[in-house]
């Protein structure tokens, strides 16, 4: 298994606009930079799957695992003998809004995903939830 987390605080955000980018799935090329597009046909819950294109990589199927409005949300990948969850969580805090992102590789070929794929998603994390809080502070 592999496993990589990142949290950061803001302060003068919204977390309910920072909920209403992440349920905008088709607009996260918007603040993703690492993505040519996204595209979802369905609503932001439970079982919806969507496809996600990132730069200079193949198209992704995604499906959303868990939804918690203005909670968390948490998105998988299935790959070959191994599963990857994206966690998404938001936490009001007395410093902002506190948001952690962590990427979970399950499986006998988590070791390959994680060379593969996860290594690449964990390191964007910090400037992609930089790019994110500046989109929703733009949104205003």
């Amino acid at each position: 298994m592999f496993q990589k987390s990142f949290s950061k605080t803001y302060r003068n955000v919204d977390l309910s606009l920072i909920w209403q980018a992440w349920a905008d799935v088709s607009n996260w090329p918007k603040w993703d930079k690492g993505l040519d597009y996204c595209e979802i046909k369905d609503e932001f819950r439970v079982g919806t799957r969507f496809i996600l294109k990132p730069k200079d990589g193949q198209k992704v199927k995604i499906t959303l695992h868990e939804v918690i409005e203005n909670d968390k949300f948490t998105d998988t990948c299935q790959f070959v003998g191994a599963i990857m969850f994206d966690e998404h969580v938001l936490e009001e805090t007395e410093n902002g809004v506190k948001i952690t992102n962590s990427i979970i590789v399950k499986g006998p070929l988590a070791f390959l995903w994680r060379h593969l794929v996860a290594k690449n998603v964990a390191k964007s994390m910090p400037a992609q939830t930089d790019n994110l809080v500046d989109y929703v502070r733009k949104l205003k």
